[in-house]
């Protein structure tokens, strides 16, 4: 019996090429806006359920505290400290506590993995999940300013500021809330380390700063937030010193770049494991 090649039969199928076509490109990365874009409307439509006692509790926790302060303050700056410190503390309580207390489930329940799989860059999800969770706190935030003003007999006219110190304060505050939640080894302590930010933030934030000891005034200086506080509290004034202002806003604003930075940076180290 004789073995004919089969290239050589009529219709005998073709010899396969030995070498293979080259490997199809991969579409171009995702960008950072658009991916933060969608994984913020993500989170805000998964937190949405939880809106109203998310808003009620922060809300209630700082007016409590603006109205127990009245029976201890009268007036002057000491009463724009309070004023100023409760509305920033809901900010606070969503960007510490439970920012903290997501990202410290999310890495324990290994839902970390799902965002992995996403071709999104790691400060988008960061950027995102903050955003989404400080969207939460402008409600509360003005409403405790306009009750503070009315309680204490504040104006009202500066209340425009505050559309900058949210952000600004919201965005240092959750980086560290977010780095805080990946870091943690474990969940139960990324809750213990946003309780005791929060802690921190009422405490330092409301109070007034001529009360304290030196030390916990120096305590008070590293605190982030302590900045969106006095910006604000300073535009009670007659005449606000707004170079003063600015640069306590931009000292939030630096502050924020790094924690989100740290935090993205976390986040990156805590998928891949």
């Amino acid at each position: 019996m004789s073995v004919v090649p089969a290239e050589v039969l009529p219709g005998g199928a073709r010899a396969v090429p030995e070498t293979a076509p080259g490997a199809a490109e991969l579409g171009p990365a995702a960008r950072l806006w658009p991916s933060l874009v969608a994984v913020y409307r993500a989170q805000l439509s998964r937190a949405r359920v939880a809106r109203i006692p998310l808003l009620f509790v922060a809300t209630f926790q700082s007016v409590g505290i603006t109205v127990m302060m009245r029976g201890v303050v009268d007036s002057g700056s000491e009463a724009q400290s309070v004023v100023a410190g409760s509305s920033v503390l809901v900010v606070a309580y969503v960007a510490l506590n439970l920012l903290s207390q997501y990202f410290g489930q999310l890495r324990a329940s290994g839902g970390l993995d799902h965002y992995a799989t996403l071709p999104v860059p790691p400060a988008a999800v960061v950027l995102g999940a903050a955003a989404a969770y400080a969207s939460f706190t402008v409600p509360g935030t003005l409403v405790t300013a306009v009750f503070g003003c009315v309680l204490f007999g504040l104006p009202l006219g500066n209340l425009w500021i505050l559309v900058a110190v949210i952000p600004l304060a919201g965005a240092a505050l959750s980086g560290l809330g977010a780095a805080c939640g990946l870091l943690a080894p474990r969940p139960e302590l990324a809750t213990l380390l946003g309780q005791l930010g929060m802690s921190a933030a009422l405490l330092l934030g409301v109070l007034p700063a001529d009360r304290m000891p030196e030390i916990v005034r120096l305590a008070r200086d590293l605190l982030p937030s302590t900045y969106g506080v006095e910006a604000y509290a300073r535009t009670f004034g007659a005449h606000p010193d707004w170079a003063v202002v600015l640069a306590d806003l931009g000292v939030c604003a630096g502050v924020g770049v790094v924690s989100l930075a740290v935090a993205a940076r976390a986040y990156r180290r805590a998928a891949v494991r």
